[in-house]
């Protein structure tokens, strides 16, 4: 018989108990906690939002779950992106902040930044096989975030970051980039990357607007067309 939230829920309070006693606790790995709760990491996840609502535990990319309410003065609400269902939502969040991000580098750009860029695009033409390509991908668009030199560009970009390193969402990145291929990774995806920085170098911020909005329209319909075809 599958468990229902609400009995996971009282398992888990028991758990946390236990394994985090105090407030700050760091709580086991996800699937720790659904082996020993005996259910599945979504009804574990269910329960886990609703002790997070409550302010009983909160969450980080990268960190992990943690006993208490979250520290006074986090940035951003990581349950907005760790609850996020599907990479599309990531993208869509990109297309609308990025071609902006890209408009505010071109305006406050300076020559070393437009030297880091182009390297980050080089990068992108060297890369070996699909995991180099993420990251050469990932390096750039924070590249360009950094270039504004605005702080909270700058973490809402690493946390989009953080999101992609997901399991649930990595076999959907991986299939984008099988489906992608390097060598257009390393032409017309670097080529791409090259018209932005292009633009960013030039103070052209309209331009570097629409080459960035371009650019993420193609990759949001990669991932479309990688997440309905087959793995």
């Amino acid at each position: 018989m599958r468990m229902t939230k609400q009995d996971a829920l009282g398992r888990l309070q028991r758990l946390i108990d236990c394994a985090a006693p105090a407030s700050g606790d760091r709580l086991p790995t996800e699937r720790r906690m659904a082996e020993t709760l005996g259910c599945s990491r979504a009804t574990l996840r269910a329960a886990l939002a609703e002790l997070e609502s409550r302010g009983q535990i909160w969450r980080r990319v990268g960190q992990g779950t943690f006993r208490g309410r979250a520290p006074i003065g986090q940035p951003l609400r990581d349950a907005i992106l760790i609850e996020a269902t599907t990479s599309l939502d990531l993208m869509d969040a990109r297309v609308l902040l990025e071609p902006q991000v890209a408009a505010a580098a071109a305006e406050r750009r300076e020559p070393a930044d437009i030297a880091h860029l182009r390297d980050r695009v080089a990068a992108g033409r060297r890369a070996g096989d699909h995991a180099a390509c993420e990251r050469a991908d990932d390096a750039f668009h924070q590249a360009i975030a950094e270039v504004t030199r605005n702080p909270v560009l700058i973490a809402l970009l690493r946390h989009f970051s953080g999101t992609r390193c997901r399991s649930v969402w990595q076999r959907e990145w991986d299939r984008t980039y099988r489906r992608v291929g390097v060598d257009a990774f390393r032409h017309v995806h670097s080529d791409q990357h090259q018209a932005i920085v292009d633009a960013i170098a030039a103070g052209d911020a309209e331009a570097a607007r629409r080459e960035m909005a371009g650019h993420l329209a193609l990759v949001r319909q990669a991932i479309r067309a990688a997440s309905s075809g087959p793995d």
